[in-house]
């Protein structure tokens, strides 16, 4: 009797995820400007392209700039309506001091939150600490309809109280579950992020958030091996995809940057000298009202605390 042959099934063949090619670079850009302040993106330029994030500044002052600042009368107060302004410190402390919020000081990773909804003046709200150096970044978003003209509020939110997950503090929106308390418009992602020499952040934008960019305020950041680093100074600008984003602190320091993500903002931008709505006519609603408040401002004449600051006027 001849046995029956028996056939084994062969192994199956390995499974290997494919390599994700780094989330493409579209613009890079390192601003303009000069002394204390470089202004990295504007409502008529890379506004347009990561609406609802329309104007960035990296502002950066050591202590003989400060002094001069002081001694030019410092910000001049100025309006806003339309957007929401934050400005989140990178490196050193400014203090608050304001009659609807008491007194505190915004250090790393603190945040000034101002919806101007339907007008505000300021400039004046917060004064630097006796501090080296002064660093971070003042970001608008444009409101949504809305909010563009609807009432203004004005936060001032201590390190202490902004959450983090691993090396990113939560400024806008959330992330791994981690909440903001800045009640910002929904669809906004906004962190800032320290990453040791060598240390790796992954960063996953929630579906629909195709519009993402980072900037770079200390440091130097790989965002993927084929593309050219970012350094102190860079913003980025990458596809919209709505891909991961994989990257190192690639320097032998650390690096600071923020980064942003969102739904694209669905509305053409109406923009007045400081001012971002939806519509002609959200706009000219928006800049009567400025001219309202600029008259009351001046009425009221000199509004400085103890302190030195001014509170907003909303």
């Amino acid at each position: 009797m001849i046995p029956t042959a028996t056939h084994a099934t062969p192994p199956a063949a390995p499974t290997h995820s494919p390599v994700q090619a780094p989330r493409a670079i579209v613009h890079r850009t390192r601003g303009h400007g000069g002394g204390f302040i470089t202004r990295l993106m504007s409502p008529s330029d890379l506004g347009e392209v990561l609406k609802p994030f329309v104007f960035l500044d990296l502002f950066r002052a050591d202590q003989a700039t400060q002094r001069a600042m002081e001694a030019r009368g410092g910000m001049p107060i100025h309006p806003h309506s339309g957007v929401a302004t934050v400005t989140v410190i990178t490196e050193g402390r400014m203090r608050f001091d304001d009659p609807d919020a008491g007194k505190g000081t915004i250090g790393y990773g603190g945040v000034e939150w101002m919806r101007a909804g339907g007008g505000v003046w300021h400039g004046k709200e917060m004064t630097t600490d006796d501090v080296p150096l002064i660093e971070g970044f003042q970001l608008w978003l444009a409101l949504p309809d809305a909010l563009e003209n609807g009432p203004s509020e004005s936060r001032y939110i201590e390190a202490a109280d902004m959450p983090q997950d691993g090396p990113a503090r939560v400024i806008v929106g959330e992330y791994n579950g981690v909440r903001s308390p800045v009640p910002a418009p929904d669809g906004i992602n906004y962190l800032l992020v320290t990453l040791a020499a060598g240390e790796t952040f992954t960063y996953q934008p929630p579906a629909g958030h195709t519009v993402g960019w980072l900037a770079v305020s200390q440091g130097k950041l790989s965002t993927g091996a084929t593309q050219p680093s970012a350094v102190a100074g860079d913003m980025v600008v990458f596809d919209n995809s709505g891909a991961t984003l994989h990257l190192q602190a690639s320097g032998d320091t650390p690096a600071v940057f923020v980064l942003g993500s969102a739904v694209p903002h669905p509305h053409p931008l109406h923009l007045g000298n400081y001012s971002v709505h939806t519509s002609a006519k959200a706009l000219e609603i928006g800049e009567n009202r400025i001219k309202e408040l600029g008259r009351t401002l001046k009425a009221l004449g000199d509004r400085r605390t103890a302190s030195g600051t001014v509170p907003v006027l909303r």
